[in-house]
C-alpha cells in the first residue's frame, strides 16, 4: 500500500489526513506537540469559528492576499463538506452574527475531537511528539523526512507541510515549513503579524484602556492616501488599538506600517453629519446650561473618553455650558468626527491570529496544492502566502486546501 506522509497536526494536516485515507491509503500524521489542533484549540477564544456559512463567492472576496488562487480548492471542499464531516462525527454546530459557525457546545476541543474520530476511523497512524528535522529529496522528488530524533528518516511516496505560521508560537508554529519550502528552491513572500493590534504613539489614546466602542468608522491613512475604512467595533488598549475593525485593518496595511507610521481617524458619530452632531450636542447641553463643560457629555461619550476628548477639543472643563461659543463647539464636532491616533506599529506574532505571507503561491499548483519545484511535495494551509479576514475565513482556507492536498496526493500515487 502507498504512503501519505503530513507534518504539522492542525486544521490543514487533519483535513489533509482524512482525505487521503478516505481514497485508501496508509497515512502517517507527524505532530511536534503532545496533541492535534493547538491552535484550532485556542481559535474563538476558545469557542473554534469552524467556517462561515456564506456562499463561496463572499468566501473569496473575504481572502485578502492572492483569493483567485483559491478559487478550485474552496470549490472542491467547501464550507458545508466541512460543517458536514464535523457533523457527521458528532460535533453539531450553530451559526451566530455574520454567519460565523461554532459548535452547538462552544467547545474548539469538540472540533479535534470530530476529526480525531473520522481520522481514527480510516486508521490514520498519528504520531505525536515527533518534530521533523528536514526533508528528503531526492532528483527533484521529495521521497520522505528526517525526525529530529534520532535522525530516524521515514520513506513516502507523498509528501504533504501544513506546518502553520509564525502565530501564536506557543502552539508550535515558530516557521518550520518556511525553512523546509526554502531548502527545496522554494521562494517566501515577506512575512508579517496579520489580524493583530496596533501600537499608538499618543499617551491619551492608551489611557483610553478597556474602552469599546459600537459603531464607530475607522479610517487609516498613509499620508494623504487612503488605505482602509471600515464600519464596526473597536477597543482602546494599554499599548494603541485593537477589535474586530482593527484587526482586519492590520492586514491591509501590514506592508506600509513597516516602512512609516500611518494615521487613525475614527469617527465615534458615523451616524451623524457634522451639522446633525452640532445639533445634538446643543439639545444636550440644555439640559446642562448652568453646569460645567466636563460634566455635559455623559449622553455623547463613555465616561473615561470624556476628559481626552476635553482635552482635544481646547475647551476648558471649568467652563460654563452656556458660554460655549459656536467656534468651540466646531471645535468639539472636530474631534468627535475625527479622533486622530498615530499608529506606530504592529503587535508581534504572540498576539496575532495569522501570519501574512509565505509560501509564493506562483509555484504551486491551486487544484492540487503540489510544488511545482519538487515532484510528490505538497503543501496546504498557512505555511502558504494567503490570508483573510476575521469570521472563519481563514480556517475555511486551511480546511479547503489540506482537503484539496490530500486528495491530489493520494489519487497520484494511487
Amino acid at each position: 500500500m502507498s504512503n501519505v506522509v503530513i507534518v504539522g497536526g492542525g486544521a490543514a494536516g487533519m483535513a489533509a489526513a482524512i482525505a487521503a485515507a478516505g481514497i485508501g491509503h496508509e497515512v502517517h500524521l507527524y505532530e511536534k506537540n503532545e496533541k492535534l489542533g493547538k491552535k484550532v484549540y485556542i481559535t474563538g477564544k476558545g469557542r473554534c469559528n469552524v467556517t462561515n456559512a456564506c456562499d463561496m463567492e463572499t468566501m473569496l472576496q473575504n481572502v485578502v492576499t492572492n483569493p483567485r488562487f483559491l478559487y478550485s480548492s474552496f470549490y472542491g471542499f467547501t464550507n458545508q463538506d466541512i460543517m458536514d464531516l464535523l457533523e457527521r462525527n458528532g460535533c453539531p454546530l450553530k451559526t451566530e452574527r455574520g454567519n460565523r459557525v461554532f459548535p452547538v457546545s462552544d467547545k474548539s476541543s469538540d472540533v479535534i475531537s470530530a476529526l480525531s474520530r473520522q481520522m481514527r476511523d480510516l486508521n490514520v497512524d498519528v504520531h505525536l511528539h515527533s518534530e521533523v528535522k528536514d526533508l528528503l529529496v531526492e532528483d527533484g522528488h521529495c521521497v520522505g523526512i528526517r525526525l529530529k530524533k534520532n535522525n530516524t528518516k521515514v520513506f513516502s511516496d507523498a509528501m504533504i507541510v501544513a506546518t502553520g505560521g509564525m502565530s501564536y508560537q506557543a502552539t508550535g508554529s515558530t516557521g518550520d515549513g518556511y525553512d523546509f519550502a526554502k531548502e527545496c528552491g522554494h521562494t517566501v513572500t515577506e512575512l508579517s503579524p496579520a489580524l493583530v493590534p496596533f501600537e499608538a504613539a499618543e499617551d491619551d489614546v492608551r489611557s483610553l484602556q478597556g474602552v469599546s466602542l459600537r459603531n464607530i468608522e475607522a479610517v487609516i491613512y498613509d499620508g494623504k492616501k487612503e488605505l482602509y475604512r471600515e464600519f464596526g467595533e473597536m477597543l482602546f488598549t494599554h499599548f494603541g488599538v485593537s477589535g474586530p475593525v482593527l484587526l482586519s485593518a492590520s492586514s491591509y496595511v501590514a506592508k506600509a506600517i513597516r516602512k512609516r507610521p500611518l494615521k487613525l481617524l475614527i469617527n465615534l458619530k458615523p451616524a451623524l453629519t457634522e451639522e446633525q452632531l452640532d445639533t445634538r450636542i446643543l439639545r444636550d447641553f440644555e439640559g446642562f446650561l448652568n453646569k460645567q463643560f466636563k460634566n455635559s457629555l455623559a449622553h455623547l461619550l463613555p465616561s473615561k473618553m470624556i476628559p481626552v476628548v476635553i482635552a482635544r477639543s481646547g475647551i476648558s472643563p471649568d467652563k460654563k455650558v452656556n458660554e460655549i461659543t459656536r467656534q468651540e463647539r466646531a471645535a468639539l464636532v472636530s474631534v468627535l468626527k475625527q479622533f486622530q491616533v498615530t499608529l506606530t506599529g504592529l503587535r508581534d506574532y504572540k498576539e496575532a491570529i495569522i501570519t501574512q505571507g509565505g509560501i509564493s503561491v506562483k509555484e504551486i499548483n491551486p487544484t492540487t496544492m503540489e510544488s511545482k519545484k519538487v515532484s510528490g511535495l505538497y503543501f496546504a494551509g498557512e505555511v502558504l502566502d494567503l490570508d483573510a479576514l476575521t469570521g472563519g475565513y481563514n480556517l475555511q482556507i486551511a480546511w479547503s486546501t489540506g482537503w484539496a492536498a490530500g486528495k491530489a496526493a493520494a489519487e497520484k500515487i494511487q
